[in-house]
């Protein structure tokens, strides 16, 4: 008899856990975090687990509250003799610090990899990680899904003819080289140069984007000022139009203010980080249907390869070819 499937969530991530649960078919497991008067808490579960498949669904953005939640879950379902957990992570916190780019600095996501294993994690679920490589922190499997599946049918509605796909920095090169890829469309770089961490010193654009629509892809929006900067840019050098395509809407600081003022005709992002305020200018998609497919594979040892863009692109260039 195959074991079950349980899905719970940790506060950080409650709504997209009640979604992911919903489009999965059943309802989200029982548990509470209790909360005591000097600031500690304590996760619980309300119903048995013993022998069951758990995914637990928390994204570890700030305060690192969120993050200490989730290993305190993980380790009460290793406990509660759970018999498989995967740490179902939409947005992986402390990602950016991921090599030592200048003296007596922590590699805080090898940390974070660390605890989220010695907590009790059998499998990480997760998406579009600050850098892939992030993934050979861990000894055990992870499943890093590409949020392109959500963003591709969306930016196809659109229709738009003279499109053109940026990548906002070096470092987002082949993620939306990808896309570009998938569309048959040219792509352009804005190169920047920082001073200091969420402070830019000059950008440049390589490549010709007048009379382009441009659709900027990134993985994170924090302050959104690499992506306002190069959508003011873009437009100096005779951009028809400039949207943003952003998995993780971190958005701190003046980010809400700096998206409102800006020229970008729309910030779509996804749901894997609640938005702290609206805005005439954000749209969030959904990645709990998703995650849900991804949950059923892995319960069933069944392949997710089908959830990537690369999958989608070669069976795009199949029917092309059959068609021709």
């Amino acid at each position: 008899m195959q074991p079950k499937v349980k899905i719970f969530s940790g506060n950080a991530s409650s709504s997209l856990a009640n979604q992911i649960s919903t489009y999965y078919g059943q309802e989200l497991g029982k548990a509470t975090i209790q909360k005591f008067s000097d600031g500690e808490f304590q996760p619980v579960f309300n119903e048995s687990i013993r022998g069951d498949y758990v995914f637990l669904v928390q994204s570890t953005y700030a305060p690192s509250d969120n993050l200490m939640e989730l290993l305190m879950m993980i380790d009460a379902a290793r406990r509660a003799s759970a018999g498989y957990i995967t740490a179902v992570i939409p947005y992986f916190g402390y990602a950016r610090q991921d090599r030592k780019d200048k003296p007596r600095v922590s590699i805080a996501s090898k940390l974070v990899a660390n605890l989220l294993t010695t907590a009790g994690a059998n499998r990480i679920m997760t998406m579009d990680l600050h850098a892939p490589q992030i993934q050979g922190f861990f000894d055990i499997p992870v499943d890093h899904l590409d949020s392109s599946a959500i963003f591709i049918p969306y930016i196809e509605n659109l229709k738009i003819e003279n499109l053109t796909f940026a990548s906002p920095d070096v470092g987002s090169t082949n993620r939306v080289r990808e896309v570009a890829s998938y569309f048959g469309a040219e792509m352009v770089i804005c190169d920047k140069q920082r001073k200091r961490a969420n402070e830019i010193a000059s950008m440049t654009v390589i490549g010709d984007v007048k009379d382009r629509d441009i659709v900027l892809i990134d993985d994170i929006c924090d302050t959104a000022g690499t992506l306002t900067k190069s959508a003011a840019m873009l437009m100096d050098k005779g951009a028809k139009s400039v949207r943003a395509f952003c998995t993780h809407a971190v958005l701190s600081g003046k980010a809400y203010e700096n998206i409102e003022n800006s020229v970008l005709s729309e910030l779509v992002v996804c749901d894997t980080i609640p938005l702290k305020q609206t805005s005439t200018k954000i749209k969030v998609l959904s990645t709990s249907e998703l995650f849900s497919i991804a949950i059923r594979n892995v319960h069933e040892n069944k392949s997710i390869n089908q959830l990537f863009i690369h999958s989608q692109l070669k069976e795009k260039l199949k029917q092309i070819a059959l068609s021709e």
